[in-house]
């Protein structure tokens, strides 16, 4: 780790962080990759992003892809290379030997065959950790072409969001977004362990396997009860009250009563005390077992009632209840706003190049405090001369870098 210089000490601001003055040089494209980088990014480490010199494809990417690149790559540097030009090679094998992490994220062989894997680098730097994010870890797969949908479907997790016979993805790319988490946890990992050895080590994370963990639980309902899990569109819900509920002019809202205790407080504040007061709904499991007559009743009680108005009840009540957002809707949220959950980023690419953007934060905070947006998602090459300026170029070295189209 590069020790800041006590004489010039750094703004209170970038001292509070905790990975400042880590260097991160990621090899990274599209989700998995890039979220290990902004975790560590946003947690101070000086982070550069090595990209083709066309740039990382992601930023061209139409549809559902548009917001990979602005999401995943704040807190970086860009420079961009050309490893397929020897003297491009030399400057990011250069580059990659000053790093404390080093993140990859491409197909097995490919790193290897540019002498930027692990058994490469770590004998020019001891002290490198070298993390890689596949589509499998070592074995029978690990050849196989992966993305988080081929994972969800073969993982099970596409099985469960869905209905029966009908498969769905999760509306997220949450594979790729805990495998780049978990290939950060495992770099903290290996950096705490590297301050007891002096040595570094390869931290390897993969879709499939962060698939598994995600149905880890009913993976185990299966082994305890001998019962397959349903679909969560099917599934034997452990509380009765535990569902969306379409109300007043077509509303929805999500409410929920999952003790003994809540139960009793949602018959109160519904006022429906026969209900209450049946004794074939005293437990919880008494009422899951009913659940197929009991909801009907629920949702003929509740019908007339706004979610709005619903919603202010459950709130005075403390009882669990959500409203039915989109994604867009979230920019608006009092408590994002309120609590500083999104930060703004300049668009680096595309028709909205230059214009502010809210982006959602890491959904933690340290020493009281949400780790926020220091650098705006770079534009390609953004900061190539003067990393290379850094590592030891001379401007007419640099001069000849981008004639030879080595860099950009």
């Amino acid at each position: 780790m590069n020790v800041s210089d006590p004489m010039n000490p750094l703004p209170e601001s970038d001292r509070a962080l905790p990975l400042t003055g880590l260097r991160v040089v990621e090899f990274t494209h599209m989700i998995m990759g890039p979220t290990c980088g902004m975790v560590l990014a946003d947690m101070g480490a000086d982070v550069i992003k090595v990209e083709p010199i066309t740039g990382d494809r992601t930023r061209h990417l139409l549809g559902a892809g548009v917001g990979f690149f602005p999401m995943f790559n704040r807190n970086k540097k860009s420079i961009a290379i050309d490893l397929q030009v020897p003297s491009g090679l030399e400057v990011a094998r250069r580059l990659a030997t000053t790093a404390d992490v080093v993140a990859e994220n491409f197909k097995p062989g490919t790193m290897a065959k540019y002498g930027l894997d692990y058994a490469n680098l770590s004998k020019l730097n001891a002290r490198t950790i070298y993390v890689s994010h596949k589509g499998f870890l070592p074995g029978p797969y690990e050849h196989r072409t992966a993305l988080d949908e081929v994972v969800q479907m073969m993982g099970g997790l596409a099985y469960m969001t869905g209905r029966p016979g009908d498969p769905v993805r999760a509306g997220s790319s949450v594979n790729d977004i805990m495998g780049g988490m978990f290939g950060a946890i495992g770099a903290l990992g290996a950096l705490v362990q590297r301050s007891i050895t002096g040595k570094g080590q390869e931290v390897q994370s993969a879709l499939f396997e962060n698939n598994v963990l995600l149905v880890g639980q009913h993976m185990l309902q299966y082994a305890i009860t001998g019962q397959a899990a349903a679909p969560m569109t099917e599934r034997l819900s452990p509380f009765a009250v535990y569902d969306v509920f379409t109300v007043k002019d077509g509303e929805q809202i999500f409410l929920a009563a999952v003790s003994d205790a809540q139960w009793l407080t949602f018959c109160d504040a519904l006022g429906l005390h026969d209900i209450a007061g049946d004794p074939q709904y005293a437990s919880n499991n008494d009422r899951v077992r009913l659940r197929p007559s009991l909801l009907p009743i629920l949702r003929r009680r509740l019908a007339d009632h706004s979610a709005a108005w619903l919603a202010k009840l459950f709130e005075s009540r403390g009882l669990p209840y959500a409203p039915i957002r989109k994604p867009e809707e979230l920019f608006d949220d009092e408590h994002l706003q309120a609590t500083g959950g999104l930060a703004d980023i300049t668009l680096p690419d595309g028709d909205r190049a230059g214009l502010t953007a809210k982006v959602a934060l890491c959904p933690f905070t340290m020493d009281g405090k949400r780790l926020g947006v220091r650098l705006s998602p770079p534009t390609k090459g953004e900061h190539t001369d003067a990393l290379l300026a850094e590592i030891g170029y001379s401007a007419d070295q640099i001069a000849s870098l981008r004639a030879q189209r080595a860099v950009a």
